[in-house]
C-alpha cells in the first residue's frame, strides 16, 4: 500500500486498527512513533548495486490506555511527513514491535483493518550465484504423465 492509498482509506473511517499476520489486532492505544523514508543502498549477491526506498510508520503501544489515534490526525501526520522529509509517494512499511526484536511488515486494507503482512527474505540475484529454479512440488500420487513413456515394460526402448 503506498501513501496516497492509505490516506484516501483514513477519510472513510472513524477509527484506525491495524491487524497482525496472525488475526490479532494491534491494541486500540497504539501511537505512530515516526513517519519517514528509509533508504536502502547495497549490492546483491550478484554483484548488482540497488536502491529501495519505502516510507516507514512505527507503531508503538505505551500504557497510555486513553490515547486513540483518529483517522484525520494520521493523515496529517502522513501529509507533515511528506512535505517537511520530502517523502513520494511510496509503499508503506510498518515496524512493530514483536517478541524478541522489531518485526517489519507490508500494508494492505481489507475495508476494515489495515492488515500487517508478513515480510520474506530473497535472493534478488537467483540466476547469477547458482541457486536452482524451484521445482514443482507435487504430493506422491498425484502426478500423471501427459503422455505414456515408450519405456513401458515390453515396449522395446530400454
Amino acid at each position: 500500500m503506498k501513501l496516497s492509498e492509505i490516506k484516501n482509506q483514513l477519510k472513510n473511517l472513524s477509527q484506525i486498527a491495524f491487524q497482525l499476520p496472525n488475526g490479532t489486532l494491534v491494541p486500540t492505544h497504539f501511537h505512530v512513533t515516526e513517519v519517514g523514508k528509509v533508504t536502502k543502498h547495497f549490492i546483491d549477491c550478484g554483484g548488482i548495486v540497488r536502491t529501495e526506498e519505502v516510507a516507514n510508520f512505527q507503531l508503538w503501544e505505551a500504557n497510555d490506555y486513553d490515547h486513540r489515534l483518529h483517522p484525520e490526525k494520521l493523515i496529517h501526520i502522513i501529509e507533515l511527513s511528506e512535505e517537511k522529509l520530502q517523502i513520494p509517494d511510496l509503499e508503506i512499511e510498518v515496524e512493530y514491535q514483536m517478541e524478541a526484536t522489531i518485526g517489519k511488515f507490508g500494508l494492505d486494507f481489507d475495508g476494515t483493518n489495515f492488515q500487517l503482512k508478513s515480510k520474506l527474505t530473497d535472493c534478488l540475484a537467483k540466476d547469477n550465484c547458482g541457486i536452482p529454479p524451484e521445482k514443482l512440488k507435487t504430493k506422491i500420487g498425484e502426478w500423471k504423465p501427459k503422455e505414456a513413456s515408450c519405456c513401458i515394460p515390453d515396449s522395446g526402448c530400454c
